[in-house]
């Protein structure tokens, strides 16, 4: 009973000494109120908490670094503070340093949460696109997070792949982390899906295609117009026997538009669009490759390949080398989106231009705009053919 008791107490001090540790580890106590040692807690451990809750000013500092802080290390007010992160052009240079070295000394980060919560606004946008394994959506994502940025906004991105159910989830993922508002590609989804972000006051921009009927706000350009525009050129040099390489078109309204475009001008040109070859394949250069193989290879090889996008006209071009088959005599080949690849390519590769930056931009604009209560308008942007070897 006696050794039982015994251990009891033992045990009983052994917390008491756990429990003082760790109240010295994470509370603020100032230097001059010295710490009261149980019987038995080695003094070196005390005074390892109470260097550990000074700095060199011999004040105490918090566990983890606040505003208050990094006003005290530079010798300013904490309203100084403030205007040197959020208006830093209304405080003088020798300021600035100051408090940004005090930031960088002390691993200052400021709290975004907290000021979430008391505007009400994350100031994070979301952005779903298709893919992140070529470079079709780099450039766009790219000026769309720059002006963001200048405004004060942090992008956070997710891919989809291409599924509709995907997007699904992520829309409502990044809605429920607090996203502002949203950037999607696209206009082919499920209503229900406009109507949650209506419900919900979340604003959200359509981008990489415009339809000027749509009531939804869009920042874009005309796919089928764009790939009328570039087949018409394509037949107005004699090409009779088309064939297209496509992303799958039943889940992309752009790739659908986009074979449409070119039904539209070999319609216009007294061709039958039932005699376009098509092969539909996921967006690599590798299955461009493949498709290239697979149209050319068949009965009635098409004098001409139109591609759906840069990627897949880059592995049309290496198919063509793989058959030797010479660009543009033997067969003339096309891309779309004019990706900087396009250019660089061992034969430079005839494309349509996307104004990838220039769509980035105002996407960002017009959903600023929205945040703020400043009434945006839909943007149709205008797209180019740029003809170079490819035919």
């Amino acid at each position: 009973m006696i050794t039982s008791q015994r251990s009891d107490y033992l045990s009983q001090q052994k917390c008491k000494r756990l429990h003082f540790c760790l109240q010295a580890e994470i509370c603020s106590v100032p230097s001059a109120m010295p710490l009261k040692r149980p019987k038995g807690t080695p003094r070196l451990l005390i005074n390892q908490a109470q260097r550990a809750m000074t700095n060199n000013s011999n004040k105490p500092v918090s566990a983890v670094p606040k505003l208050e802080d990094v006003a005290r290390a530079a010798g300013v007010s904490t309203a100084t503070v403030s205007r040197c992160l959020n208006t830093p052009d209304r405080v003088s240079r020798k300021t600035i340093k100051r408090v940004m070295d005090a930031i960088d000394s002390l691993g200052y980060s400021p709290n975004y949460s907290a000021r979430a919560l008391a505007a009400g606004r994350t100031n994070t946008i979301g952005a779903i696109i298709p893919t992140m394994e070529n470079a079709i959506f780099a450039r766009g994502i790219q000026a769309f997070q720059e002006e963001l940025q200048k405004n004060g906004c942090t992008l956070l991105v997710a891919s989809s792949s291409y599924r509709q159910d995907l997007e699904e989830e992520q829309i409502k993922t990044l809605t429920a982390r607090g996203a502002d508002a949203l950037l999607l590609i696209g206009f082919q989804r499920d209503p229900h899906l406009y109507e949650f972000l209506e419900k919900r006051k979340i604003p959200f921009v359509l981008t990489w295609a415009c339809k000027p009927s749509h009531e939804q706000l869009f920042v874009g350009f005309d796919n089928r117009k764009a790939m009328k525009e570039l087949a018409a050129r394509v037949i107005s040099l004699g090409h009779r026997s088309l064939g297209c390489i496509s992303a799958e078109t039943a889940t992309n309204d752009r790739a659908s538009e986009r074979v449409e475009g070119i039904c539209a001008a070999m319609q216009d040109a007294g061709l039958d669009p039932g005699s376009l070859r098509i092969v539909e394949t996921t967006y690599s250069i590798e299955n461009g490759e493949k498709a290239f193989h697979q149209l050319l290879t068949g009965d009635n090889a098409p004098t001409a390949v139109l591609c759906g996008n840069d990627v897949l006209a880059i592995g049309a071009l290496r198919g063509a080398a793989a058959l030797n088959l010479r660009v543009p005599q033997d067969v003339a080949i096309t891309g779309f989106d004019d990706i900087e690849l396009a250019s660089v390519a061992p034969i430079p590769l005839t494309t349509v231009h996307v104004p990838h930056r220039r769509m980035g931009q105002l996407a960002a604009r017009v959903l600023i705009d929205a945040l703020n209560d400043v009434p945006a308008s839909s943007v149709e942007l205008p797209t180019e053919v740029c003809l170079r070897k490819t035919l």
